[in-house]
């Protein structure tokens, strides 16, 4: 069962996209803000992290950041969620270490296939 990360900020889209990762029989575990997310990153292994842009206490690049310098998942595929999706920061992003970038709003199919598609991208490479 692959193990994803998931930190958001906002419950009810937080709630939407567990569901949708869920039915999937992907393994999510949650986090509500920076924080959190670091912490849950020190004490565990995924195959993919999905990261909310503006948080609380760290910021989803804050997060891209320190994973990428010195973490453990330093080399599992980060995705940022984000409702600022002018080409600057998509860019900044990126530069950060984040291997994708999906704007707000977004279906609920479009980022399970985003999903998808990045894991099994993973397999190949495994």
């Amino acid at each position: 069962m692959k193990r994803i990360l998931l930190a958001e900020d906002e419950e009810i889209l937080r709630m939407l996209i567990m569901d949708t990762l869920e039915e999937e029989d992907y393994q999510v575990v949650e986090a509500c803000d920076g924080q959190e997310a670091l912490s849950f990153l020190k004490n565990g292994k995924y195959d993919l992290i999905v990261l909310d842009y503006m948080m609380p206490v760290y910021s989803g690049l804050e997060i891209i950041v320190k994973i990428r310098q010195n973490g453990i998942n330093k080399d599992v595929p980060i995705m940022m969620l984000s409702a600022k999706s002018q080409l600057s920061e998509q860019e900044q992003v990126m530069a950060a270490g984040a291997d994708y970038f999906m704007a707000k709003p977004f279906s609920p199919l479009e980022l399970l296939g985003k999903v998808r598609d990045i894991l099994n991208e993973q397999n190949k490479i495994q």
